[in-house]
Order: C-alpha cells, then sequence, then structure tokens
C-alpha cells in the first residue's frame, strides 16, 4: 500500500477509527478501513491503536499495521515494533513487517536489534529482511538526506532505493534474476524496473515470480500490484492458485490482482475468498470490498467521513 500523508482529524474520529480498528467483531474489511485512514493520522492515538493491532490474531492485520508504522516513518514506534520483532510466537510475516518498518523508519539506533535477528530468527523471509533493512539505514546514512531526491514515484517507503541511472532493463533483470546477488542488490533492480514500468521491465518483473526467496517473489507481487499491468495477470493468478506457495506471496498475489480488477481477477478473488488460509481468503475479501467501494464511487479510506453518527 502506498505512503499516505498527514490529515487532520477530531479526537472523535480517531477514537472511532482506533475502536474499529481493534473491534474483533467486524469484517476483515471494515477494520482495513480503518487501517488505512489511520495511516494518514500522526499521535499517541492513531499509534497505540496501530502497535496493539499489530499483535492482532489476524496475521493479515497485525502485518498490514506494522507496514502502516513503517510507512508513517514514526520513531515512537521502534520500541514496540522491536519487541514485535522479537517475538517469536508471533507469525513470521508479521516479524517481517516489523523488520521492514525498522528499516523505513531508518534510524541508527535500530541496527544492533536488527543484526540479532539477522542470526538468531529461525524465520528466513525474516532474516531476509533484516538484512535488507541493515543495508537501507546504510544507505540513507551515506545519502545523508538526500533520499528525497529518489523518491518512490508510487508514494511508498521503499525497502531499498532504486538502482541507480545508467543499467538498462537487460542489465537490471539479469540483476534481479540472479540467485547469487545479494538481496538489498535484487531488491534495488525490482523497485529500478517498476520505475520504468515498460513492457520489458514489467516481462522481467513478472519473470522474478520464480526466484527461489520468497521474500523477494512476495515484494514482486506488491510491486505487480503497484503497476496494476494487465501483462502480470495470468502469472499473478497462477500464484494466488498454488496452494504450496507461502501465504506472503499468495497474498500480494490477490492485493495485486485486486489493483488490475479485470472480470478473470474478480472472479478468481471471489473463488480464493474461501481460502482455508486465512491471510490469503482475507486479503482476496479485502481487495474485493476496496473494488466495491471504486465502483460505487466512494472512498475505501477515511471511513469516518462516510459515517452517519460517530460515537463519541
Amino acid at each position: 500500500m502506498a505512503a499516505t500523508s498527514a490529515f487532520e482529524s477530531s479526537p472523535e474520529m480517531e477514537r472511532f477509527l482506533c475502536e474499529r480498528l481493534l473491534d474483533a467483531e467486524q469484517p476483515i474489511a471494515e477494520r482495513f478501513r480503518a487501517l488505512f485512514s489511520l495511516r494518514n493520522l500522526r499521535g499517541d492515538a492513531p499509534r497505540r491503536a496501530l502497535l496493539q493491532a499489530a499483535r492482532d490474531p489476524s496475521n493479515l492485520l497485525a502485518h498490514e499495521a506494522a507496514f502502516a508504522l513503517g510507512q508513517m516513518q514514526d520513531a515512537e514506534a521502534i520500541p514496540a515494533l522491536v519487541a514485535v520483532l522479537k517475538d517469536l510466537s508471533l507469525h513470521p510475516i508479521v516479524r517481517h513487517e516489523a523488520a521492514e518498518a525498522l528499516g523505513a523508519i531508518g534510524l541508527e539506533k535500530s541496527i544492533p536489534l536488527l543484526e540479532e535477528s539477522l542470526t538468531t530468527d529461525p524465520a528466513v523471509e525474516v532474516q531476509e529482511t533484516c538484512e535488507l533493512a541493515l543495508r537501507r539505514i546504510e544507505e540513507q546514512k551515506k545519502a545523508n538526506g538526500a533520499e528525497s531526491t529518489v523518491a518512490s514515484p508510487f508514494l511508498s517507503v521503499d525497502p531499498a532505493l532504486p538502482a541507480k541511472h545508467g543499467l538498462s532493463v537487460d542489465q537490471l533483470r539479469d540483476l534481479l534474476l540472479n540467485e547469487q546477488e545479494s538481496m538489498y542488490e535484487r531488491y534495488a533492480a525490482l523497485f529500478a524496473l517498476r520505475n520504468d514500468g515498460g513492457d520489458a521491465a514489467v516481462s522481467a518483473i513478472v519473470a522474478a515470480l520464480s526466484v527461489k526467496s520468497a521474500l523477494l517473489r512476495h515484494e514482486v507481487a506488491y510491486v505487480l500490484g503497484q503497476l496494476q499491468n494487465k501483462a502480470a495477470s495470468d502469472a499473478l493468478s497462477t500464484v494466488l492458485k498454488d496452494v504450496c506457495e507461502h501465504p506472503m506471496v499468495r497474498h500480494e498475489a490477490a492485493e495485486a490482482l485486486g489493483s488490475i480488477a479485470d472480470q478473470e481477477s474478480i472472479a478468481l478473488l471471489e473463488e480464493f475468498a474461501k481460502d482455508p488460509e486465512p491471510i490469503v481468503s482475507q486479503s482476496c475479501e479485502v481487495a474485493l470490498s476496496m473494488l466495491e467501494y471504486e465502483r460505487s464511487g466512494k472512498s475505501f479510506e477515511f471511513l469516518f467521513l462516510q459515517t452517519p453518527h460517530v460515537q463519541s
């Protein structure tokens, strides 16, 4: 999901959104609407609600809450995000997102904690995320605050800065698909290809859905969702249908298909909204709900603007 800017709201609105986010009786799509609204806000109440949601029984919601805090680059959330990262009772997809959020926030004080989890976390996808986050903090330090000069055209805080200009699409493709290359360099190639956005670049990104790393495959699916290119539909559909694929990859494929939103994609989302893996079924449910709001001309975000009465 794209990063968003701060938004002014009333205490009553904030309270309503926080309560809606944390209300387990609400449909998952309604809780996501509240989450997407809260990530536009700043302050203690939204932060506390998102951090509480990062430990929700819904692994999908929990990982999205951690992601939101990273996109918000909220330094006050670091201690709680570290606690999430170190809690091995939480699903790897949640711990991964906490590590990515620490990289997105980008403060050097997170380095020792990320280094520890890099060597102690049992999940490969978490280890690889810590590696990425450490390199991102290092690259941000080298940039000395100049990162805005290469800001994502998709308004997202990416786990890696795009590869430097001068590399051809073929060179970037080779880098992305090179299993011997570092994860950061492959991510950098991925984001450079995304920013190119041409047919050859999209073809290179689609090819990366078959790389060995589940972490990289999930980011590839996420990027294809950002691009919303129908040329990726068949490959993403194959990923979603593959019950042996990592749930984090299938989840991103579902969200990407929701972004593409052709009839075949919608039919597939409806089918897999009944998937036995909650991370997948809930992703399909949220994607379908977002499409429904989009088609009706209403915003999925800013839940309180469409609520006739806000409880105080």
